[in-house]
């Protein structure tokens, strides 16, 4: 069982806070040989599958190293550009390692402001008046769960899908919210938080969290 990462949002829908707390890397390698059967492009100044998924290599995902060298954007260590030197027939086999990009963190306050959206339309969409919104959804590989104060703050958490108690963790890291950054006077409730003892309790009761988990299980 794992967490994955934590968002809160203002009440206007900006992010105020993220952490990721459990990652896994998504990487494949494969040798190829001439000519290269998928398809790369040129995107954000990193070099992206945009045809021909194959193998766990999937539309979207980047390319990371050729032949176990990491690359510096679209170029190799030696300072060539990573499409010239797949072009040459003479290079190959070429072993070539992929993986799923990480959220950035414009790509993080986009969804945020995405999921705030979202959210406003279920409420819209509901037959009756005072709706909560969303509160939880669920994909095969992950569950988000979300957790509106009466001052408008979200809080969403994303974790396995069977993880245990979440709706207890939620009210948990909103308690930290609140001893930790309500209560500071410089603080306002559209600010970001840099909190050192939120993040720190907030690792904390992440751990515990999975512990408890983990033994129940």
């Amino acid at each position: 069982m794992a967490i994955y990462s934590i968002y809160i949002l203002s009440k206007s829908g900006g992010l105020i806070y993220q952490y990721d707390h459990t990652s896994i890397k998504v990487e494949v390698e494969k040798t190829f040989s001439y000519p290269l059967d998928i398809q790369l492009t040129e995107k954000n100044k990193r070099i992206v599958v945009a045809y021909g998924q194959k193998d766990g290599i999937n539309i979207g995902h980047i390319l990371l190293a050729v032949n176990g060298s990491q690359l510096n954007g679209t170029s190799l260590g030696d300072g060539q550009e990573v499409t010239a030197f797949l072009a040459n027939e003479s290079n190959y086999p070429v072993n070539l390692k992929f993986g799923r990009p990480k959220l950035s963190t414009n790509d993080k306050m986009f969804l945020a402001s995405g999921f705030y959206s979202f959210y406003l339309i279920a409420r819209q969409l509901s037959p009756v008046l005072a709706s909560s919104g969303i509160e939880f959804l669920e994909a095969d590989t992950f569950k988000l769960h979300g957790f509106q104060t009466l001052t408008g703050i979200q809080f969403l958490i994303v974790t396995e899908p069977n993880q245990m108690n979440v709706e207890h963790l939620l009210r948990r890291v909103y308690e930290l919210y609140a001893d930790f950054a309500l209560k500071n006077p410089f603080y306002s409730l559209e600010m970001p938080i840099r909190c050192e003892k939120f993040e720190s309790n907030l690792r904390l009761v992440l751990e515990q969290q999975e512990e408890s988990s983990v033994n129940t299980a």
